[in-house]
């Protein structure tokens, strides 16, 4: 396939895999990730590829999932008078997005998290799911989607505990790379330089164990994990997911109606300007304030 969202390049037996839209921020679209899953699959059938390592260009590892490209109730109310056919439309949206984060954890070969700059929502999801992640000091994490009636992730509480996923799940704050790191999000935390040199390390220092032992103890942890409830969860997750995202009511309402008079800016303003400051990143109060 030749990719025209992401960039690919395989060296000392570390696969890179870039998300790069950085115009939108690398939003996920439906062309990025079916190269994106093209991509993984790639480098998992590669035998000189030991590891992969996710990351995204610019100034953000992903922004989530591309609202400006976004149809049907997502952006502009429900796509049909009938329930029932917005629940089934966002039913099989939900659970092809969780298949997703699956296909990460069947890989034989680890895939390591890079996470520079934004990394929110489905961008988010990604770097929980994957099986290392590292990040930058610049990194801002968060699930800002919830305030426009929207689904947090089980993953987050079955990584974090759930006191930790419903401080951020439930209000859609954003919290910066220490904070991921104290509460388990991330393995580590670099400076912006050091990021992607970090993570190839680690990806070579993984390259040295033997093939079986790296495939197998993959498998004993995510195998173990799922069979111990993890799928379950992401089972009752995805229907759910489909009755938060079909639950329109006034407060979408009034956000859809300031996107139609100010477009995708006024939308995100009218969503999150009554957060701010947030409690960490960019947007935090200043000392003193």
């Amino acid at each position: 396939m030749d990719y025209a969202t992401i960039l690919y390049e395989v060296d000392d037996a570390v696969a890179t895999i870039t998300l790069n839209r950085p115009e939108v921020m690398n939003a996920l679209s439906f062309d990025l990730e079916r190269e994106l899953h093209d991509a993984l699959r790639r480098a998992g059938a590669d035998p000189d590829v030991r590891a992969i390592v996710l990351t995204g260009a610019g100034r953000a590892f992903c922004s989530g999932y591309d609202m400006s490209a976004a149809t049907g109730q997502n952006q502009s109310g429900p796509a049909s008078r009938y329930p029932s056919d917005v629940i089934a439309d966002w039913y099989e949206r939900n659970y092809e997005e969780l298949d997703h984060l699956r296909e990460i954890w069947s890989l034989s070969k680890p895939v390591i998290a890079a996470v520079n700059g934004w990394c929110m929502g489905g961008g988010f999801w990604y770097s929980l799911a994957c099986d290392i992640t590292i990040a930058s000091t610049d990194a801002v994490f968060a699930q800002p989607e919830v305030r426009m009636t929207s689904s947090s992730i089980f993953l987050f509480a079955a990584l974090c505990g759930w006191k930790s996923a419903n401080r951020y799940a439930l209000t859609g704050d954003h919290f910066d790379a220490a904070e991921a790191l104290r509460i388990g999000v991330v393995n580590e935390v670099v400076e912006p330089g050091e990021l992607l040199a970090a993570a190839r390390r680690l990806g070579r220092r993984i390259a040295l164990v033997p093939e079986a032992s790296v495939r197998l103890n993959k498998a004993i942890t995510m195998l173990g994990l799922r069979a111990a409830g993890l799928d379950s969860g992401l089972l009752l997750n995805g229907a759910l997911n489909a009755l938060a995202h079909s639950s329109y009511g006034p407060q979408r309402e009034r956000l859809n109606e300031a996107k139609a008079e100010g477009g995708l800016r006024a939308f995100l303003g009218a969503r999150d300007d009554p957060f701010r400051p947030e409690p960490f990143g960019p947007r935090s109060a200043k000392p003193g304030e």
